[in-house]
């Protein structure tokens, strides 16, 4: 009698109890959030797991892989994966930032912002509180695209984008805001009532605009089979009870973000803010943290048929199992000393390789410069090309297939983070709610870039499509200042005493018209005589600089101190 060979699903079920009851995931509980302002910023809560829930790796039963060795292979529908809502392809990237940063969002954002500001009001210190007026919904997108606009133009302090120094001022930001406005509306700005906020929260001073964007992160865009979860560092160096030191990341000291990505397009599915014992997830038993990290973010996407790649911090043979029962797929590096993990040799030389495997868990360690553990429940026990020659002998270099698969799909959250690193919209503050507030408008821009790349199949410059974001924020929301008057005068241009200078006459206005006149620069700030305030018709071009023709024209252009 011919054998037969022994199908996933067989293997599946010889490894657990079928009678233990998968969890269903499709009920909502109620959050508890305090905050009713955005009813639609509602969180959905994990069911706690039963610890039968949880399969057992203390008899896996390890043994030799060889090419017999059968990988899950989870069938995924891709059909709906991608943008959900109907958008035309001439979809502009304003109307993908608005997927995200809407209106009702912030309306909120500004009424918040308007109570804060009153309270300051009240304060004995209000110093120029006590001139605010009351902000507007148009008022905070341009404040938004000021923002944006910094970001790529980049100075020590914010006063430095209102200086007047001829030498590196910045003339548009005049036009969009005075410095005292934008700088009121930075102090004053505030995302939730202080006096209804959950105290207990650590996130709360964030907490609406937090749900708010992550719900609308996983409604607008339906991942694709392979996902991967990383972690991000927000750099903090003050003051805060949850600030983490990683050695491992380029800022060390931050707020650290698990981030859950789509790996074929770096969309940015979800993220939770790590607060210690306190985070936004539910502890499964037997998964400990970092498994439990994964399952809560994973609750929407299990018994889909995903592929999930996770570094040596999540990963484990009980997660894995744990989700090969729910029909999702895993891949990433692991510890060694992973409870659950088989025995491996000790000392292996270069490109040695041992593979083991327990039903479709496969353990491999391949000795590269170093130890590689890595574990799978998608990757076959074999060697691959990796598409590269060694220098000295010209064979192509052969990697385990299980490491080939991980290189190649775990990496869009340090993508997401450099492409933010070079324009982020972060700046230093005192408040860490508010750099959070400003991270996280950067990863909308970062999702409606990926969404607009989606529609619209056009490929161009993350920079581009934020200066293009501010133009059409600016065109929609803007309206034009006034003429600045008074102020601090310009600074002398250092090529005054240089270049070729000849006078003009000074540029009529609507309101004096033929007889437009202004203040002698060198009358008005003279050293060498009595100070007058003097009117001229005339003003050198290339300094900007109203000037008589005689004798101040001369003096201002040869003196150094006139």
């Amino acid at each position: 009698m011919a054998r037969r060979g022994i199908t996933v699903e067989e293997v599946v079920n010889m490894m657990f109890d079928d009678e233990v009851p998968i969890l269903d995931f499709s009920s909502e509980s109620e959050s508890d959030s305090d905050d009713d302002l955005i009813p639609q910023l509602v969180e959905e809560v994990l069911v706690p797991i039963p610890q039968d829930e949880v399969p057992p790796v203390n008899e896996l039963g390890w043994q030799f892989a060889n090419s017999d060795h059968r990988p899950c292979d989870f069938v995924f529908e891709a059909s709906g994966s991608g943008v959900q809502p109907e958008l035309p392809s001439t979809v502009t990237e304003y109307d993908c930032f608005k997927l995200f940063i809407s209106d009702e969002l912030v309306g909120h954002v500004v009424e918040e912002t308007n109570t804060f500001a009153e309270e300051l009001k009240q304060r004995s210190e209000a110093g120029k509180m006590e001139r605010w007026v009351g902000t507007t919904v148009a008022e905070f997108f341009t404040f938004i695209a000021t923002v944006l606009i910094m970001a790529v133009v980049r100075k020590k302090s914010l006063k430095e984008y209102w200086t007047t120094n001829c030498m590196y001022q910045t003339p548009f930001f005049k036009t969009l805001f005075s410095q005292d406005r934008f700088l009121l509306i930075m102090r004053a700005l505030h995302f939730i009532n202080n006096t209804t906020m959950n105290r207990l929260d650590p996130l709360a001073k964030i907490r609406p605009i937090l749900s708010s964007l992550t719900l609308k992160f996983r409604e607008v865009f339906v991942p694709f089979k392979n996902l991967c979860i990383d972690e991000s560092l927000l750099l903090w160096k003050g003051r805060l009870a949850f600030r983490q030191y990683i050695p491992s990341k380029r800022h060390r000291f931050g707020i650290k973000f698990f981030i859950l990505c789509d790996v074929l397009t770096g969309y940015v599915q979800d993220l939770v803010i790590y607060t210690g014992s306190t985070t936004d997830i539910v502890n499964i038993d037997g998964l400990g943290v970092s498994g439990s990290v994964v399952v809560n973010m994973l609750k929407p996407y299990l018994e889909k048929g995903h592929a999930l790649f996770t570094d040596n911090w999540y990963s484990s043979p009980t997660l894995f199992l744990y989700l090969m029962k729910h029909r999702t797929g895993a891949c990433g590096t692991v510890r060694a000393k992973r409870k659950g993990m088989p025995e491996f040799r000790k000392k292996m030389k270069k490109d040695e390789v041992e593979m083991k495997c327990a039903g479709p868990l496969l353990a491999v360690k391949w000795h590269d410069k170093r130890d590689v553990h890595v574990l799978s429940t998608i990757s076959s026990a074999s060697m691959a090309d990796s598409g590269k020659v060694d220098f000295n002998t010209g064979e192509h270099k052969m990697k385990p297939s299980c490491v080939l698969d991980y290189n190649k799909n775990m990496g869009a959250v340090d993508r997401f983070d450099m492409r933010n690193s070079f324009v982020e919209c972060t700046r230093k503050t005192m408040k860490w709610y508010k750099k959070i507030f400003f991270h996280l408008v950067d990863c909308a821009i970062h999702n409606a870039y990926i969404v607009h790349q989606q529609v619209t199949g056009q490929v161009i410059r993350p920079q581009a499509f934020r200066e293009n974001l501010v133009r059409q924020l600016l065109e929609h929301h803007h309206t034009p200042r006034n003429a600045p008057t008074g102020g601090r005068p310009s600074l002398d241009t250092p090529l005054r005493l240089k270049a070729r200078h000849f006078p003009s006459e000074v540029p009529q206005t609507a309101a004096q018209g033929n007889s437009t006149q202004r203040h002698c620069r060198v009358c008005l700030h003279s050293s060498r005589r009595p100070r007058q305030r003097k009117l001229t018709r005339f003003f050198c071009a290339p300094c900007d600089t109203a000037l008589c023709a005689v004798p101040c024209f001369e003096e201002f252009h040869t003196l150094k101190n006139y």
